[in-house]
Parts: C-alpha cells; sequence; structure tokens
C-alpha cells in the first residue's frame, strides 16, 4: 500500500519532537537534510523512497502523518 502511494507523488507531514543536542553529527545532517532544525517545527515533504530512509534513519525524533 505504501509503495503505491508513493508512486502517486504522495506527500508526508513531518515534525520534530527530538532535539538534535548529544546526536550523532550525521543525525544532525539528516534532520537538516529533511528541512527541520527547532523542535515542534513541521515540514510536507514528497514521499519518496529518499525521504522515507531519512525519516527511517531519525525515527525517533519524528513524529510523522500520512
Amino acid at each position: 500500500m505504501a509503495k503505491k502511494q508513493a508512486a502517486a507523488g504522495g506527500t508526508i507531514k513531518v515534525t520534530q519532537t527530538g532535539s538534535p543536542i548529544r546526536r550523532e553529527k550525521d543525525q544532525r545532517a539528516t534532520l537538516i537534510g529533511l528541512g527541520l532544525n527547532k523542535m515542534h517545527k513541521t515540514r510536507e515533504l514528497q514521499d519518496s523512497p529518499e525521504v522515507r530512509g531519512m525519516i527511517r534513519k531519525v525515527a525517533h525524533m519524528l513524529s510523522v502523518e500520512g
């Protein structure tokens, strides 16, 4: 089901819920790559395998909808 949605070009709403303080540099860079750098900031991103991989890497600091 998720693959069909990704192929259709849907979007994912991502909110940062965790702080990047005392995290690895690559996790901080991933948050910046997603356009997140402050607590409770929300972005609507294109649903693609690349974005899903980035979300998976920092899932412990994010809240994901849709």
